[in-house]
């Protein structure tokens, strides 16, 4: 079977699966997208051997967040997680420069992946390899965002919709539209409200699926 699970903050993509693996005693069981330990959201599990199989497609599809970008400040991972430095900003953005600035975003674009991510660079994650102390150079690949809206803006807080193909970083964006912006800014709370198919009012809660 091919379901959605409203995944909690504090947990990762695998911690879900562990659990489902208990729960249903079946070893073969995947995700389709991972989210970060402090993102919540559609989490789209399968569990067998046939179903596993599907999940690239559902890796494929498109993917719908919100996203809560903090300005004034850069972050080693590019959201909350990492190290935050904060940035003396005199003249804070207005609202119509953030909305001109997000145009370029929108399409078929180049994106740089973060440093800490699960990309791997000869065999190994590029996280591993920065965690290690090594120098990583990610490199650009193109991508497809179909859209972002603004939901809404009191600075430093800016909050966005965003409707992406696959293999997008959600917290790149909000690292490069800081570096646009002159502010910085990072990925402070983000929340998937769909994957293909599958969306947040259909994703059973984990203590739903506990019990």
């Amino acid at each position: 079977m091919i379901f959605a699970i409203n995944k909690p903050p504090g947990m990762t993509s695998h911690d879900v699966v562990a659990i489902v693996r208990r729960k249903t005693g079946v070893k073969r069981v995947g995700h389709g997208g991972t989210l970060d330990p402090f993102a919540t959201g559609v989490l789209v599990i399968a569990v067998g051997r046939e179903f596993t199989r599907q999940l690239s497609e559902y890796v494929k599809g498109e993917k719908e967040y919100e996203a809560e970008v903090t300005l004034g400040g850069t972050s080693t991972t590019d959201d909350i997680d990492g190290e935050i430095e904060e940035k003396t900003v005199e003249i804070k953005p207005a609202l119509n420069d953030i909305e001109k600035n997000l145009l370029p975003f929108i399409g078929t674009v180049m994106q740089t992946p973060p440093i800490y991510s699960s990309i791997k660079i000869q065999g190994k994650p590029a996280h591993r390899r920065v965690r290690k102390g090594e120098t990583v150079v990610m490199k650009e690949r193109e991508i497809e965002i179909k859209s972002i809206e603004v939901l809404s803006y009191e600075y430093p807080i800016l909050k966005l919709k965003i409707a992406t193909g696959p293999g997008v970083y959600i917290r790149a964006i909000a690292r490069d539209l800081g570096e646009k912006l002159g502010t910085g800014g990072y990925l402070s709370a983000l929340k998937r409200t769909r994957v293909a198919t599958f969306d947040i009012n259909s994703a059973l809660e984990l203590d739903e699926f506990k019990s």
